[in-house]
């Protein structure tokens, strides 16, 4: 099968033939239709959570896949060859499988059947960014009436976290850009900041002088690039990327979480109903051919996604 993986640790991207995987105990061997792109994809490829994990190579890219299943493992009884599925390969050492491939084997506690009003490039962009804008939403426990910033909203993570916040009667400020505006507004964002004006921290201020309830934060891998300024006294914060420490957390009198997200069929599967009926919009900014995975991967470290970036086999 053609898959894009790194051959070597410490070796370039490439597109290689490899062997076709085979689906083991508690796993689902699928025929991938598309695969979604995400962070996570780039930080395996540089190497950078090798220290973490242990690494096997060659290791293939991706998380994300929708597909349709070609064969099941010995205990798999919810998932039968043929049924159009998708799901994430879940962070489980040793890190070697993936998505942006043919074929991919993902665990069986990963894997929802895909509605059918969703098509395979909707529903491969919505697993790992959907569980950590979900996931980053009940860290804030937002209450309707309350203001909630999303500082990266104009990403994947952060298209979802908005809808998200607004479907809960919370007033949402976003970050983004000029481009980006009025997608986010249709998406739920009462304002949004371009934070290529200035500091964020700013902005917010000026127009919520008392600081905003919480911060759900998707953007930024510094501690020092986290707005947690925008926030009152009292109020939370959730990241997926950087946090502050527990003493600078204390001192202005905050609450945070960092957040791992965890996209098991529990906490996808209800995305996926809600995208199905068109509640929650799936934001992809482009589609790709596997030829052109590994451009879109340096497009997507360079934050030029404006979205999800989807890569359809």
């Amino acid at each position: 099968m053609r898959a894009l993986n790194v051959p070597a640790a410490g070796a370039p991207i490439e597109l290689s033939d490899l062997p076709t995987p085979t689906a083991g105990a508690d796993s689902v061997l699928i025929r991938v239709r598309a695969a979604g792109l995400n962070a996570i994809d780039n930080a395996l490829a540089s190497g950078m959570m090798a220290g973490m994990m242990p690494h096997e190579y060659p290791l293939v890219l991706g998380r994300d896949a929708a597909g349709v299943v070609e064969a099941v493992g010995e205990g798999v009884t919810d998932i039968t060859v043929g049924d159009e599925v998708f799901g994430h390969v879940l962070l489980m050492p040793p890190i070697q499988a993936g998505t942006l491939a043919e074929y991919a084997v993902l665990p069986a506690a990963s894997v929802v059947k895909k509605p059918a009003a969703l098509d395979h490039v909707t529903a491969a962009a919505l697993p790992l960014a959907g569980a950590a804008a979900a996931q980053s939403v009940e860290a804030v426990q937002p209450q309707s009436g309350q203001t909630v910033l999303v500082n990266g909203a104009d990403g994947g993570v952060g298209s979802f976290a908005v809808q998200l916040l607004a479907a809960r009667g919370v007033t949402v400020v976003a970050t983004g850009t000029p481009g980006s505006a009025d997608r986010l507004r249709e998406l739920g964002a009462t304002t949004v900041i371009d934070w290529t004006a200035g500091p964020v921290v700013d902005q917010v201020r000026e127009a919520h002088p008392d600081g905003v309830d919480a911060l759900v934060n998707v953007a930024g891998f510094d501690p020092a690039q986290v707005p947690a300024g925008a926030v009152r006294s009292g109020g939370t914060i959730a990241s997926t990327t950087a946090l502050p420490d527990e003493q600078t957390l204390s001192a202005a009198g905050l609450t945070g979480t960092s957040i791992m997200a965890r996209p098991t069929r529990e906490v996808v599967a209800p995305l996926a109903e809600q995208a199905a009926t068109g509640a929650l919009k799936v934001s992809v900014s482009s589609v790709v051919p596997l030829d052109e995975a590994a451009d879109a991967l340096g497009a997507l470290a360079a934050g030029k996604a404006n979205g999800k970036i989807v890569v359809q086999l």
